[in-house]
């Protein structure tokens, strides 16, 4: 079990999204107040390639552990800066597979889709940044170590301070691709 350390939300298509005492999560949409709420897609590159496309990037997850190597890195990174909807400590989102259930305090449930794809927009914010949320494997593959995306199945309130639980998914795995 993990912990959510920040929740954030912003209605534009502002990089960053401040931090909140609590976002609400609406089933099958994403995060009520959100830029990317909705049952299709809401990030613009998406959009611009096939708007009718299912949003699988309704609630963006980042672990604090990768702000925490970004400051060790020299980079001031906090919650919500990176863009993302909820901060947590304590899983190891990249080593999810799809599918996994991600239940947040007592009532939301996000249903883990896929990695974030990180884009140039990490550099505007701070230069370098793109480079840093990009490794390498021991064979040579790409690791986005940016977050995961995922969709609300179950609605609810989330805090700073939630348990969150993880539910893996019956076998076999699929593991982690972008979205």
């Amino acid at each position: 079990m993990g912990e959510v350390v920040a929740v954030c939300c912003s209605s534009t298509h502002s990089f960053g999204k401040p931090p909140l005492a609590a976002i609400r999560l609406l089933a099958g949409l994403g995060v009520e107040g959100d830029a990317h709420l909705g049952r299709t897609v809401k990030h613009r590159s998406h959009v611009a390639a096939d708007p009718t496309q299912p949003n699988l990037r309704q609630v963006h997850v980042i672990h604090t552990e990768l702000h925490d190597e970004l400051r060790a890195a020299g980079f001031g990174v906090s919650p919500g800066q990176m863009g993302e909807n909820i901060t947590t400590r304590g899983v190891d989102l990249l080593a999810l597979p799809i599918g996994t259930l991600l239940r947040l305090g007592p009532e939301a449930i996000v249903e883990v889709t896929g990695l974030r794809n990180p884009c140039a927009q990490l550099d505007a914010f701070r230069p370098g940044l793109m480079a840093a949320v990009l490794d390498r494997d021991e064979s040579g593959r790409l690791i986005r170590k940016a977050g995961i995306m995922g969709v609300v199945r179950v609605g609810g309130v989330v805090r700073p301070g939630d348990v969150v639980d993880v539910e893996l998914p019956p076998p076999p795995h699929r593991p982690l691709d972008r979205v």
